[in-house]
């Protein structure tokens, strides 16, 4: 696997994919710069090389060229994360692109404009993918939330430069920390799914089973599994399709001696509303007209045990509905677990949209060992996919 450790870049012009699909405001203010953040360490590392940098991204889903998708809106933002000046060009293709690029001395950084203003990004048009190739020496594939995408600059554009193509840092520690959980890291593993449905994760179950030693499922999800062994779960979100598939999960697990450990108690509420009325039941004899939204304390206290007792962790999903403050106990106490574990030696992988908004939000992720930037890319990797923009570097 080749990285930017790899390359001396002095007076080398590295073309690098980043991920600056960044939130604005509605006056076009960053409101969440992590993305930004995580790419620093590759930019700065060519720079001190010697080499300079020309930045291209996309940014939300534009029909064609629209002023509130430019990137010009976010050039002070990362010129202030990066302390470095950034010249931004209303172009990704093209003469003004080119004669930019051109002009670009080591230790300066170009920032390109929307990739997404064409059509052929996300067509993955290899003429528009070669345009792009023309403006950089190296290419450096730095964005692993669009990796699983095979558009012309995460993927198409690879094939321009042979052996002159490398991942940037953050997607190297991407890649390692999935292999981590999946291949090589410590036993015990133990891998949590949470979240609202089991259709969603099958994939991913079935895949990690032979990777990891526990699983807790959590979340909505747990209820098609208590609801497909007898229990009463009430008013609370079933998939009733796919129950046979929960039992299907349940017996593949048990032939793989793999412990599956699912809430025994929750917190269940008369209304989906954050000032519902609440009381703690078993989560397999739950009321008529009353719905689970959290982990119960029995539940809480047997998966931190889980947790303690193992030395690889993958978080991905919450134990309830943890954007109410009502019932987002059993969410915080599982991160509590991890954060703990973690301070112990274990390493603690936490992805997918909700696992890290949730661990931003109680302020867990400096207290876990890596937080995954890319949800839809990281799913599909636990799913066992070759990702098409991580193959293209490596072939």
């Amino acid at each position: 696997m080749k990285t930017i450790n790899d390359f001396n870049f002095e007076n080398k012009k590295a073309l690098i994919r980043v991920d600056f699909n960044v939130p604005l405001n509605d006056k076009f203010e960053v409101t969440d710069t992590t993305r930004i953040v995580s790419a620093k360490p590759t930019i700065i590392k060519i720079l001190e090389d010697g080499g300079s940098c020309i930045l291209m991204s996309h940014l939300g889903r534009p029909k064609g060229v629209q002023d509130e998708f430019s990137l010009g809106h976010i050039v002070e933002t990362v010129k202030d994360i990066l302390g470095v000046e950034v010249t931004f060009v209303k172009a990704c293709v093209g003469e003004t692109a080119e004669e930019a690029a051109a002009k670009l001395q080591p230790g300066q950084i170009l920032l390109l404009e929307n990739l997404r203003f064409h059509a052929e990004e996300t067509a993955g048009d290899v003429a528009f993918a070669e345009q792009l190739s023309k403006l950089g020496d190296i290419y450096v594939n730095d964005a692993f939330g669009t990796a699983h995408r095979a558009h012309a600059s995460t993927t198409i554009v690879a094939q321009f430069f042979e052996d002159k193509k490398c991942f940037g840092s953050l997607l190297a520690q991407e890649i390692e920390s999935i292999k981590k959980v999946l291949e090589t890291g410590e036993k015990p593993v133990l891998g949590i799914l949470g979240g609202a449905k089991v259709s969603s994760k099958i994939t991913i179950i079935e895949n990690i089973l032979d990777a990891v030693d526990h699983l807790i499922i959590g979340g909505g999800m747990a209820f098609t599994f208590v609801k497909a062994q007898g229990g009463k779960i009430g008013n609370s979100i079933c998939e009733d399709d796919k129950m046979e598939l929960a039992l299907e999960i349940l017996k593949q697990a048990e032939a793989k001696n793999v412990k599956v450990h699912i809430p025994v108690d929750t917190i269940a509420a008369d209304d989906f509303s954050n000032d519902a009325n609440t009381q703690t039941v078993d989560i397999n004899a739950i009321p008529d007209g009353w719905e689970g939204v959290d982990a119960g304390p029995k539940s809480r206290e047997i998966f931190h045990d889980v947790v303690m007792q193992c030395k690889t962790i993958l978080w991905n999903g919450p134990l309830g509905v943890f954007e109410m403050e009502s019932f987002a106990g059993g969410t915080i106490e599982l991160g509590n677990s991890i954060a703990e574990a973690t301070k112990n030696g274990a390493f603690s992988l936490v992805g997918g949209g909700d696992s890290v908004a949730a661990v931003k939000q109680f302020g867990f992720d400096d207290k876990v060992s890596y937080v995954s930037t890319g949800g839809g890319a990281m799913l599909e990797s636990l799913e066992g996919k070759t990702l098409p923009g991580i193959a293209a570097i490596l072939e």
